[in-house]
């Protein structure tokens, strides 16, 4: 089905006819001419059958036997088709917020995601006459893509080139729009923002999974201390040989990288130790 426009006459116009039309069954009805007003009192009844109001930011879907005939969006008050089915569709950017859904990252972890997703009907045809019920054909897709999205990455990782749920969330966010658009384009639905608003990891493991974190967290932030200390040690070591400072054999050389390691990767402040005699005394 696509959106096409239905046959509409201006309401106020329509309106006018209706009543001239009335007015004419009433003075043939006097004058005894009943063929005359009897006509003129069914076509009254007709045009009247087609008069609808159309609010702003709605459409209403025109339905003849059986037969789509058109979508009206002009708001007020209009002439249709007589006789016809109207079925008013909301227009207006409406948001929908998901359940809290209980999923296994990539990881396998188990996790509580929740989203809210931004939307709006831009084709009324599909949206009546593609899919039963759109607003939970919406609610039952934003759940599955949710989910579909959710599996796809880990909930934390300390990796700078992985892309998590915690940490990416622009990221995330783009990629469930996406996913949400490509289901919804049968109904009709424009998806226009999707973004997490809940993301924990579930009861059952949390604590354990906040400890993990915790030691993840360590074990990360001692790799870049370590890395970032030996290169302070080798550019140490390139300045003083460079210099000219003092010669250092291979055993000085070690002895002086062993003392400045301990002083930047120590977590506590180094003592120092004054050494009065020979190195190799």
């Amino acid at each position: 089905m696509k959106e096409k426009e239905a046959w509409v006459l201006n309401g106020y116009f329509g309106i006018l006819l209706i009543a001239i039309l009335l007015a004419g069954t009433v003075l043939c009805f006097m004058e005894q001419q009943l063929i005359i007003g009897g006509i003129c009192l069914i076509l009254a009844i007709v045009l009247g059958s087609g008069v609808t109001m159309v609010q702003p930011n709605q459409s209403a879907v025109v339905i003849f036997l059986g037969r789509y005939m058109g979508t009206v969006r002009r708001e007020g008050i209009v002439l249709t088709v007589p006789f016809s089915v109207r079925r008013t569709i909301s227009l207006r950017v409406r948001n929908f917020n998901s359940k809290r859904l209980k999923v296994n990252d990539v990881n396998g972890n188990p996790i509580e995601i929740a989203a809210v997703i931004v939307f709006k009907v831009i084709d009324s045809a599909k949206a009546v006459f593609d899919v039963d019920r759109y607003e939970e054909f919406v609610e039952i897709q934003s759940e599955t893509a949710i989910r579909a999205v959710a599996t796809k990455y880990p909930y934390d990782n300390f990796e700078e080139n992985e892309l998590t749920l915690r940490g990416n969330a622009e990221e995330v966010s783009s990629e469930l729009t996406t996913e949400l658009q490509d289901r919804l384009r049968v109904a009709g639905v424009d998806v226009i923002e999707a973004r997490l608003t809940h993301l924990a990891y579930s009861t059952e493991i949390a604590q354990a999974m906040l400890q993990r974190q915790q030691a993840s967290a360590i074990i990360s932030a001692r790799k870049q201390i370590v890395d970032g200390a030996v290169g302070m040690v080798q550019d140490a070591i390139d300045r003083i040989e460079k210099e000219g400072v003092v010669d250092l054999d291979d055993e000085r050389r070690a002895a002086m990288i062993n003392n400045l390691l301990v002083s930047i990767v120590s977590d506590h402040g180094a003592q120092p130790v004054v050494n009065t005699g020979s190195l190799y005394q």
